[in-house]
């Protein structure tokens, strides 16, 4: 029996150990169909990934990282709108809005303005901005030896300024003065890093190579771009809270359009800034490369002298000569296309602007040949250009010698000759003292009006003498429309005497808008989901940076479900 009883026994232990390795080899062989099915049902996908280094060229290099001395240079400027704020900004409305400041009043006579901060304005360094930083920047511009603008420091100095608190402060002018809220708009610089810096050494100081702002970017430490030649910002985080893909934003500096455009071409940078229309051809053939394009607040017009001897003295020449001109033409043949038409001398963005009171000077060689006849300036039989009695109709244009001017005055040449009208070139390479000598029928030149339509300093009988009127318009009802204009604050106030100006400019014209600028933005497709659209002021380009990626990386997710035969 007992033979018998452990045979038994070990029989049911060896089944025991056959289903134990049966069970083995089950769970072995579902776990091997499972991941089989697992791994089919896994599929590899790009997504964007942080890093890389965004690189902008720019032509030419910067001076000053300094909000009080970038005015002469147009990299300066560019870089400063990054860095730093002002108590207001302009808006792409063409009115002042917020900044550091977070409102302002107005008292009832006009000539205090007080100014409440923002109680979450910082430094890059997260130092707290306060009144004390807004007292020191003005306090600087107010000193004898300020070495920027001598028209900023004149402003500032006729403002007294009381610091009522660390949140509040205040302007006192001489007069009402509504254009001055424009000049808040500077940026402020830190108390806390400059106090003891006298004006006169501003200019030799190291923070303008490496500065302490506001702005939505700041300056990485350590970096020599004089020598380098090139600047890398950071975001800041207190602009970009959510944080962005691509950490660094660096800038290049080109000497000429050659060099920038070959950098462009060969990927060393993967943006371009300000692609000028002579760039633009070449630039729009690259494959990589795509192109923006939006309006600038700048445009370029045609000014008349009317001083005694000037032939384009009477307003009957002036328009015949507008009419003469085919504006479109210009634009597309000389610019490329890249210009806006509009009447000014407001551009479209300002409140002031209304083309309900200009004349729209579209190209009409007849109505511009009937209106110089009428003038007294005939085309006698046999003869190629235009006179008065024995005076010839010759027109002594001005321009710049530099392009696109150069292209334009040729071409503003050629389509007067169309009238029997003619033309002489005189250049310089400096405009505003040729413009002072008044020797010149009609002059070429760029105006960067301000974001207040304040116009007095270039239109009134003032400004004549002291002032930008080189036309020497001398109207005295126009004058004291502006002057009007500029001593009382709401709009509401301001537009009528703005609307009686536009009349009585355009029935003179003593100047004729040729196009608005644009600013064309070459971005390469190495950027991925990159828009810009509004360019008002430098930092607009990157209103989108957050969404903007250079890089990606390869994760793993479920494959989607592949329907079966049939299905939908």
């Amino acid at each position: 029996m007992r033979e018998t009883h452990h045979a038994i026994c070990h029989m049911k232990l060896h089944l025991r150990w056959q289903i134990l390795l049966a069970g083995l080899g089950l769970l072995l062989a579902l776990s091997i169909l499972s991941f089989q099915v697992q791994t089919v049902a896994l599929c590899t996908t790009r997504v964007p990934a942080s890093g890389g280094v965004f690189s902008e060229g720019i032509l030419g290099a910067p001076q000053y990282l300094n909000p009080l001395l970038s005015d002469p240079n147009p990299v300066d400027r560019e870089l400063v709108s990054l860095l730093f704020d002002g108590l207001t900004q302009v808006g792409a409305d063409g009115r002042i809005h917020p900044s550091l400041a977070e409102s302002w009043t107005v008292s009832e006579d006009g000539r205090t303005l007080q100014f409440t901060l923002r109680d979450d304005a910082l430094w890059h360094d997260g130092t707290a901005v306060t009144t004390a930083d807004v007292l020191f920047t003005y306090g600087l511009i107010q000193q004898e030896d300020f070495p920027g603008s001598p028209a900023l420091k004149a402003l500032w100095q006729s403002v007294t300024i009381n610091q009522i608190d660390e949140q509040t402060i205040e302007f006192v002018l001489a007069e009402p003065y509504a254009p001055f809220l424009e000049a808040s708009t500077r940026g402020i610089l830190p108390a806390h890093i400059l106090a003891d810096v006298p004006a006169a050494a501003l200019a030799a100081h190291p923070f303008n190579q490496t500065p302490i702002g506001t702005g939505p970017w700041q300056v990485q430490s350590g970096q020599n771009w004089a020598a380098t030649n090139r600047l890398q910002l950071t975001p800041n985080p207190m602009d970009w809270r959510e944080g962005t893909s691509i950490p660094t934003l660096e800038f290049r500096f080109y000497p000429d359009e050659t060099s920038l455009l070959t950098a462009l071409a060969n990927g060393e940078v993967t943006a371009v800034s300000h692609i000028t229309p002579a760039m633009l051809p070449e630039t729009a053939v690259l494959p990589e490369v795509r192109l923006f394009t939006a309006v600038t607040p700048r445009y370029t017009e045609l000014l008349f002298n009317q001083a005694g001897g000037a032939v384009t003295a009477t307003p009957e020449v002036r328009q015949a000569l507008a009419y003469a001109l085919d504006r479109q033409a210009l634009v597309d043949k000389v610019l490329s296309g890249q210009g806006i038409l509009f009447e000014g001398p407001y551009l479209p963005s300002s409140w002031a602007y209304n083309p309900s009171q200009l004349t729209a000077y579209n190209y009409d060689p007849v109505t511009a040949t009937t209106r110089l006849d009428a003038a007294g300036w005939t085309l006698a039989e046999g003869q190629t250009v235009r006179q008065n009695g024995e005076t010839p109709l010759t027109i002594r244009l001005l321009t710049l010698d530099a392009e696109p001017y150069l292209s334009l005055a040729a071409a503003i040449q050629t389509q007067w000759t169309a009238v029997n009208v003619n033309t002489t070139i005189s250049t310089t390479t400096s405009l505003r003292d040729a413009l002072a000598t008044g020797q010149f029928d009609a002059a070429l030149l760029d105006i960067a009006p301000t974001t207040d339509p304040d116009l007095y300093d270039f239109w009134s009988q003032e400004a004549m003498v002291r002032g930008q009127n080189y036309a020497q318009w001398n109207n005295r009802r126009a004058s004291e429309a502006l002057e009007s204009a500029r001593q009382v604050w709401s709009e509401a106030e301001r537009r009528p005497y703005y609307d009686a100006f536009l009349r009585l400019f355009d029935g003179s014209l003593p100047a004729l808008t040729l196009y608005q600028h644009t600013s064309t933005y070459a971005l390469s497709h190495a950027v991925n989901d990159a828009e810009i659209g509004y360019l008002f002021t430098p930092r607009d380009r990157y209103t989108t940076f957050a969404d903007w990626f250079l890089l990606y990386r390869d994760v793993t997710i479920s494959c989607p479900a592949t329907p079966l035969a049939g299905e939908p």
